[in-house]
């Protein structure tokens, strides 16, 4: 589990529980998620040589991870492969993460993040069924739908299937934020998509497929095995945070919005004991709100790390909080533009998956004007999403 440091305040809010780590999560246990659906998933794999895609999100009943579960059945897994962050979930965002041997059951475990984002041929020689279970949170730029795309592409050229087990999508009562324009395609951001897209992960692998959007227009022979009882405007508790920095509900909702300081010189609280609750800077007026950034498990370099940094804690935000550009427009108003520092403003424009915001924020639009800008390219966003929806 995670490690917690202080966050220092002059009104320093009370210490909270990880959530994620507690029997108590207000969960709908009417959802099934789609690993939970075992008999069908066996019947699924039906005896073939097998490739786990997965990370400490992908356990069976919130307890015993898919790998385990799938050899104590006797299924064939020769092969694990992981996202950003690891198979355990512990690297900071952006740290390399090396291949290896899981201790537990000596199967290799490959990772697709930094160069090797995408499964070669030699990953794969001798599997012949792929399941992918990783849980989402369904933002464009969470790059778990982008590691998603990269393994499809890799099913679809050679000729393998592909089984996606479906959860349930913590903003998916949602969909808003600019389109991403396919000029500033990157690993944070590879699809036509709004920031938050309404999807969940299952969903979305079907989108990616019937819109072609795979190297050559080439489709993935694609099975998503749905959840049951589950339904987009449903509030739903992941039992088990998806990455180090997300641990607490509040700040799974929370993400979509902060994350753009990320493209910034601001802080969003890594290397603290509540990221994406607070923001902050060293410039910042540290008078109601200060927090000083330390090294941790998950955020070795954190940004402004040993120095304090006045701000603003955000954890006591309304559990049904939307996407916002109201932080990022406050705290540029009072720090100028943290944007512009080398490197930073490339990365913003990344996130936002636009040039206009970052010039619309500067021009001093506001948050209303800019949004106006976005309403055709989500209203045709909505219509390809309708195509693929499966739980509305």
């Amino acid at each position: 589990m995670f490690l917690l440091f202080s966050c220092q305040s002059h009104q320093e809010p009370e210490k909270t529980k990880l959530v994620y780590s507690s029997t108590d999560i207000p969960t709908d246990s009417s959802v099934i998620l789609g690993i939970n659906r075992m008999d069908s998933l066996l019947a699924l794999i039906d005896g073939r040589t097998v490739a786990v895609v997965g990370n400490q999100t992908s356990v069976v009943n919130d307890s015993i991870h898919l790998v385990d579960t799938l050899l104590s059945r006797k299924v064939n897994i020769v092969k694990v492969f992981s996202p950003e962050h690891g198979f355990r979930g512990t690297g900071s965002a952006g740290q390399k993460i090396d291949n290896s041997i899981d201790a537990k059951t000596g199967i290799p475990i490959i990772s697709l993040y930094g160069a090797h984002k995408k499964p070669t041929k030699s990953d794969l020689h001798g599997v012949d069924f792929v399941i992918f279970d990783i849980q989402d949170v369904g933002v464009r730029f969470y790059t778990y739908i982008s590691t998603l795309h990269y393994v499809m592409e890799a099913c679809a050229e050679l000729n393998l299937s592909l089984l996606v087990l479906d959860r349930p999508n913590p903003n998916g009562d949602y969909i808003d934020g600019p389109v991403l324009e396919m000029k500033h395609r990157s690993f944070v951001g590879m699809h036509p998509v709004p920031v938050v897209h309404g999807m969940t992960i299952g969903e979305y692998a079907l989108m990616v497929n019937g819109e072609k959007w795979l190297k050559d227009q080439k489709k993935c022979d694609l099975t998503v095995l749905t959840c049951l009882n589950y339904q987009h405007d449903m509030r739903y508790v992941l039992p088990i945070p998806p990455s180090p920095n997300l641990r607490s509900e509040i700040s799974v909702r929370l993400y979509p919005s902060l994350c753009f300081f990320e493209g910034t010189t601001v802080s969003v609280g890594r290397g603290t004991d509540q990221p994406f609750e607070l923001y902050g800077h060293p410039e910042l007026d540290p008078t109601d709100f200060n927090f000083t950034p330390k090294s941790q498990m998950g955020a070795i370099y954190p940004k402004h790390q040993n120095i304090s940094c006045g701000g603003v804690f955000l954890g006591e935000e309304p559990i049904n909080s939307k996407f916002s550009l109201g932080y990022l427009m406050t705290a540029l108003n009072e720090l100028g533009d943290p944007v512009s520092v080398i490197n930073r403003k490339k990365f913003f424009i990344l996130l936002s998956g636009t040039e206009k915001l970052y010039r619309q924020i500067l021009a001093g639009y506001s948050e209303d004007e800019i949004r106006k800008t976005w309403r055709s390219d989500l209203e045709k966003f909505k219509q390809i999403r309708a195509k693929y929806l499966r739980y509305d």
